[in-house]
């Protein structure tokens, strides 16, 4: 699984025009399953991101994490972020999950965030998105459950 994580000071994603998710301060995750992640990875992707100490402490460092800020996650689903760009000029996505696990993948990984008790919000998996954000840093992180 991978995962592009963005600290915003807000963040929401339109359906056909329609908000279908928004959030204030916390984080904007593009979430992507890959081929051959096992079951465990969302929630194990999702408690090391839980983790990920991105957010300011009071002497301005780098210190806090999601859980420790008290901020909102917005998850939505991105299987361009397994792109394979290493021949030719046209991405590749055959390392991407089938769209059933795909879907079922980034599922599993929001809940996660939802069980931990952070507000979460989500994309339309497999629906063409807009998605809005205001980067706070910026501060964009890619990270890799095979990393």
């Amino acid at each position: 699984m991978r995962a592009l994580i963005q600290r915003v000071s807000e963040a929401s994603v339109r359906v056909e025009g329609e908000v279908i998710g928004e959030i204030g301060p916390g984080l904007l995750i593009l979430a992507c399953a890959m081929a051959g992640d096992t079951p465990d990875l969302p929630e194990k992707l999702a408690a090391k991101i839980l983790k990920l100490r991105i957010f300011p402490d009071e002497a301005g460092r780098m210190n806090r994490s999601l859980l420790d800020r008290g901020g909102a996650a917005l998850v939505v689903s991105q299987f361009t972020l397994a792109a394979d760009t290493s021949r030719g000029n046209r991405p590749g996505f055959s390392t991407a999950a089938p769209p059933e696990e795909g879907a079922k993948a980034v599922d599993a990984f929001a809940a996660a965030f939802r069980a931990a008790g952070v507000e979460t919000a989500q994309g339309q998996f497999g629906a063409d998105m807009k998605v809005s954000l205001i980067n706070d840093g910026p501060v964009t992180i890619w990270m890799d459950s095979d990393a």
